[in-house]
């Protein structure tokens, strides 16, 4: 019988600036209170989001200037290619493993455009061969963590023995946007941070866990919850739905559809791990999936800590699992642009 992929590793990175939610409250009240007249009701995220600090590729400061595109852009190659080599180097020596023992590399990212991509950009850097295969991976949003993970495990059970790195990193905060007097704007420079994560995988026995089934379930009609749009200034946030209600109303029936496929059900599962989105999305998806008020403790700390960091921030919740004792069955959730649900099933090594 073939061996199933296992996670060997994570590594996580964070970029240098670090920024208070009190200074990025501040920081917002100048740029927005005088030409926003509903800026003081919504500023109130700012304190009900339950962040206390975020990273940030660039000192806060840089974000109140006047910025195109091409400059969001170049930060955005510039602190994702720092952050990438970061995450990998960690993932690879928790492993065990060198850069040069690296077959195929699946990069996640969506806050920015780079061709060649970061890979390509990482790879003397880190040492990849030049052999490598490269897999990028762009427009899943928050879920892109999730099922990067899930690509990469099916890549490395498709060819046994090889070792696949999966990085998915995120500089969210390149789409803070001065010129947007629009509720999702300010929503988005309360909730976004910046970083990266990574996870080694290869078919072989051990490891930390097993990747069990995967699965997406895509809502139609629904390209308008979540997303970016495009102009001469950046990337501009959507979020034209208010996802809370939306996740309590549908994510049970589409977490139940994909652990069917896989033959398992919730009561299978010991520990549903969620991208922790916001406090009220968090707050959503304990509702909607039973599992009883301040079961996601370890999401609420990674909001705390870093904020919403897209793609990343599920891994950053693994990661903390992983280091407290990971239970015997894991349910790995993000969702993202689609809208859509992506799910990991992880079972824990014996």
């Amino acid at each position: 019988m073939a061996e199933t992929a296992k996670l060997l590793s994570i590594g996580t990175a964070l970029p240098l600036y670090s920024i208070d939610q009190r200074d990025a409250a501040r920081a917002a009240h100048t740029a927005f209170a005088a030409r926003f007249g509903d800026f003081e009701r919504l500023a109130k995220v700012f304190e009900s989001s339950g962040i206390k600090r975020r990273y940030a590729v660039r000192p806060l400061d840089w974000y109140l200037e006047k910025l195109d595109w091409p400059t969001r852009n170049a930060a955005y190659i510039e602190g994702a290619t720092e952050l990438f080599i970061d995450a990998a180097r960690k993932a690879l020596s928790a492993a065990n493993l060198d850069a040069s023992q690296v077959d195929t590399v699946v990069t996640v990212s969506s806050t920015g455009i780079a061709t060649p991509s970061l890979e390509a950009r990482a790879a003397a850097r880190l040492g990849f061969r030049d052999d490598i295969e490269r897999v990028p991976v762009f427009g899943l949003g928050c879920a892109g963590g999730v099922s990067g993970l899930s690509i990469a495990a099916r890549l490395a059970q498709s060819r046994p023995g090889q070792v696949v790195l999966m990085v998915a990193v995120e500089t969210c905060t390149l789409a803070f946007r001065m010129d947007q007097l629009t509720k999702a704007n300010i929503v988005a420079t309360a909730l976004f941070g910046d970083g990266a994560a990574a996870c080694v995988l290869r078919a072989q026995q051990g490891g930390i866990a097993e990747v069990e089934i995967s699965g997406q379930q895509m809502w139609p009609d629904t390209l308008d919850i979540m997303g970016w749009s495009v102009d001469p200034e950046g990337l501009g946030v959507i979020f034209d739905r208010a996802i809370p209600p939306f996740a309590e109303a549908n994510v049970a029936e589409a977490v139940t559809k994909i652990l069917a496929r896989g033959g398992l059900t919730l009561s299978d599962i010991d520990r549903v791990a969620c991208h922790p989105g916001g406090a009220k999305v968090v707050d959503a998806l304990e509702q909607a999936l039973s599992l009883g008020q301040g079961s996601l403790n370890h999401e609420r700390d990674v909001l705390s800590d870093y904020g919403n960091m897209s793609a990343p921030t599920a891994l950053f919740v693994l990661d903390r699992l992983v280091k407290s004792g990971l239970p015997r069955r894991t349910l790995l959730t993000a969702l993202g642009p689609g809208f859509t649900a992506s799910c990991v099933s992880l079972k824990a090594a014996a």
